[in-house]
């Protein structure tokens, strides 16, 4: 009963500490409100000032600025939803497992069975059930100990699933094991919670297409006399375009395995869903191909010819190929010939444009090897290593990513990304799309689009002298196909 008890008392403090931190967010949600508030007062009088002397593009410019709004409050008014949502079913989800941590609490003072578990105080001498295991899971308990832990009703159901499931497939492979929680802890794939690019990049919410304007490069200005006439000078407006494709995939599981599980199983499906569109999106960010996808950093610096879809009124294309693909030899260097070198090749990416700092994406095994290079001792004659979470030097965030090939380090300015969102991620069930097979099916989606509004802000450096990888492989679209 204490293991019980423990196991849902750590299950509220982790939805408590979940709930505290989508609380954190309410002050978020009234700022945008009131910036919501601020700017329809501004539209009410742009649109009030409008008459039949304000010049087209002004009015255009006003009906584009209300579409803008609409769609901004509506994105808003689903987010909030959404985190409503999200509160109140934590809310409830904490107040059942208090009840029944209450209803057990109130049962603690009266022994319903002869078989409690003897592990729950390791203390007692062995003479009351001979000798303790050495080794495995039941280490530390006698024979006893051991027997009555066998007959536990959760254990016996646990067994009596696996030899009953053998054999069996479903939608999601070993689904039907839920372990019961007296046994071992759920392992989770904790490695995307959920992109970890999207905070480095330029992310804009859209309601259709995008269009990012640009100021051509800052004119030099020309020297006059102190009462000469003024030269003109030149300036450029560029303008690229992105749009909205669908990521993510859904996932079929019987109702008897989702009824029958010892875990919230449908809450596991949704968040490895979420997960799915992270993984994704970040994947994206740095290869996609632009084909029903954003246009990945890596895919743009490889680009040698200019591709037949670049915007006639997007920046003019230049070949980076050669310029912003780099790889240097780190064999006989000194680690702080290494990194001097290696800030060399990072100083290529250009911070025109850009008023925020870098990020750098590598795989952990490059991580370490960078750190490897840093290690030093300090005054205590502890070692130490200068790079945990940022590039020496330079600064920027280090950012680890497994689907990265080795040695390949990926990054610049991302605030040159534009990344569009035209739909965040939204996840959902129903019960209705394959109703007679008694199967609930759960879903995951986002709409998104992208590319480098400057390739010039990126560079890919191989530390191990090979040239850097600009392709990687993605999921085929088999549905649509």
């Amino acid at each position: 009963m204490a293991l019980r008890q423990l196991v849902i008392t750590k299950k509220i403090q982790t939805l408590r500490k979940q709930l505290d931190a989508l609380k954190s967010k309410d002050a978020e949600f009234e700022q945008r409100k009131a910036e919501l508030k601020t700017r329809e007062a501004e539209l009410e009088a742009a649109i009030n000032e409008v008459n039949d002397e304000t010049p087209e593009e002004d009015k255009v410019a006003v009906d584009e600025s209300v579409e803008a709004f609409e769609a901004d409050q509506k994105a808003l008014d689903n987010e909030l939803k959404e985190h409503e949502d999200n509160k109140k079913k934590l809310e409830d989800e904490i107040k059942q497992l208090q009840d029944e941590l209450d209803e057990l609490n109130s049962r603690a003072a009266t022994p319903v069975s002869n078989f409690t578990p003897k592990y729950e105080n390791r203390e007692r001498n062995n003479e009351e059930g001979g000798m303790r295991m050495k080794r495995g899971f039941f280490a530390g308990m006698n024979r006893s100990e051991i027997e009555a832990f066998i007959i536990r009703e959760d254990v016996k159901e646990f067994l009596t699933r696996v030899r009953e499931f053998k054999g069996e497939k479903r939608a999601v492979t070993g689904a039907e094991l839920t372990i019961p929680e007296v046994m071992l802890d759920l392992l989770r794939d904790n490695l995307y919670r959920y992109s970890k690019l999207i905070t480095k990049i330029r992310l804009k919410i859209v309601g259709g297409k995008a269009r990012q304007n640009i100021m051509g490069a800052v004119p030099e200005g020309i020297w006059t006399e102190a009462v000469g006439k003024l030269n003109d000078l030149s300036f450029g407006l560029n303008q690229v375009e992105v749009d909205g494709y669908k990521v993510g995939g859904y996932i079929a599981i019987p109702n008897p395995t989702l009824d029958d599980s010892d875990l919230n199983l449908a809450n596991e499906i949704m968040d490895m869903l979420g997960q799915a569109i992270g993984l994704a999106v970040d994947k994206a960010i740095l290869y996609g191909t632009g084909t029903k996808m954003p246009l990945g950093i890596a895919t743009r610096l490889a680009q040698i010819v200019e591709p037949d879809d670049w915007g006639a009124n997007a920046p003019a294309w230049t070949n980076l190929s050669t310029t912003n693909l780099l790889k240097f030899d780190p064999t006989d260097m000194t680690p702080q010939e290494f990194f001097a070198e290696l800030l060399l090749y990072l100083g290529v990416a250009k911070p025109n444009y850009s008023t925020g700092g870098t990020f750098w994406a590598m795989n952990r095994k490059t991580k370490m090897k960078l750190l490897s290079k840093a290690v030093t001792f300090n005054a205590a004659g502890a070692l130490v290593a200068g790079v945990n979470n940022t590039m020496p030097i330079e600064g920027g965030d280090i950012v680890e990513l497994p689907f990265i090939p080795d040695n390949d380090i990926v990054g610049g300015f991302g605030e040159l990304y534009l990344l569009a969102e035209r739909a965040g991620a939204s996840l959902a069930s129903s019960e209705h799309v394959k109703f007679i097979e008694d199967q609930t099916v759960f879903k995951g989606t986002a709409r998104y689009d992208g590319m480098p509004v400057f390739g010039e802000g990126f560079v890919i450096v191989n530390i191990n002298n090979t040239a850097p990888t600009t392709s990687i492989t993605f999921p085929q679209d088999t549905a649509n196909q």
